[in-house]
This record gives structure tokens, sequence and C-alpha cells, in this order.
């Protein structure tokens, strides 16, 4: 037996493509395509319900509160005690829509006074709170 014949007929090349992954790969794919292509196509029918085109004109109502200088607090330039906001306050949160609270402190209050009312318009269940500034 010739040991050089042995050799040169494994070191030549495979004229032949391997089709076996090619068919593995498009088999995969089609059943991809397969199971994708019905999710895509489902629809749910629904009944969408129908607006008007008018506004609904009811303007929630605007709390106004003023922290003074001395840490005073007003109601609608009318002055409260603490107790007496926080009675306020809740009885507004109540309200539906919920009302807007509009804080403005004197320039010189202490910054203390305006985070307890703050503090006070949160635990009352207060969320839309808005603060007024003056454009010098």
């Amino acid at each position: 037996m010739d040991f050089d014949s042995e050799f040169d007929s494994a070191d030549e090349a495979m004229s032949e493509i391997n089709m076996t992954p090619l068919v593995d790969v498009m088999l995969v794919l089609l059943i991809i395509f397969m199971l994708a292509v019905p999710v895509m196509t489902h629809t749910v029918r629904v009944e969408l319900p129908q607006a008007g085109d008018h506004r609904n004109d009811i303007e929630p109502q605007v709390i106004h509160l003023t922290v003074t200088e001395e840490g005073k607090i007003e109601w609608e330039n009318e002055a409260v005690s603490h107790h007496l906001l926080q009675s306020r306050l809740q009885a507004a949160a109540q309200q539906q829509p919920q009302p807007a609270v509009h804080l403005s402190g004197d320039r010189n209050v202490a910054y203390e006074h305006v985070v307890k009312v703050m503090a006070t318009v949160e635990q009352a269940g207060l969320y839309k709170l808005g603060f007024l500034t003056q454009i010098e």
C-alpha cells in the first residue's frame, strides 16, 4: 500500500456544499413565520366612545394663601390660625375637583413659616400647589 496515495486523496478540496445546516436554518425560520403571522394579523374589535367638541367649563376653585413677614397666615386676605388652616384645607381636599392652592410669601418671611404652610397643604391631601411671585 502506498502511503502517499492515502494522504493525497484526503487533502483534496471537497467540491460539494453541505446543505444540512442551511435546511435546518430555513426550517426554523419557516416555523417562526408560521407562528408570528397569525399573531400580527389578529385584531380585536373595540367600540370606542364618541367625544363631543364642547369644553369642560368647570373652573377649579383657587385658594390664595399668604404668609406675612411675621409668619402669620392669611386665607383670601383673612387672618387664620394654623389649626383653622388645617381644618379648612381638609374640607377643601374633599371637593371635586380639588381646588388649587396659590401660596405667596413676603420677601422677608422666614423660610420655616412657608415650609410649615406647604406641609399643612400636603397633609390635608391637596396636590395642586403653586407659588406666586412678583416680577421686578
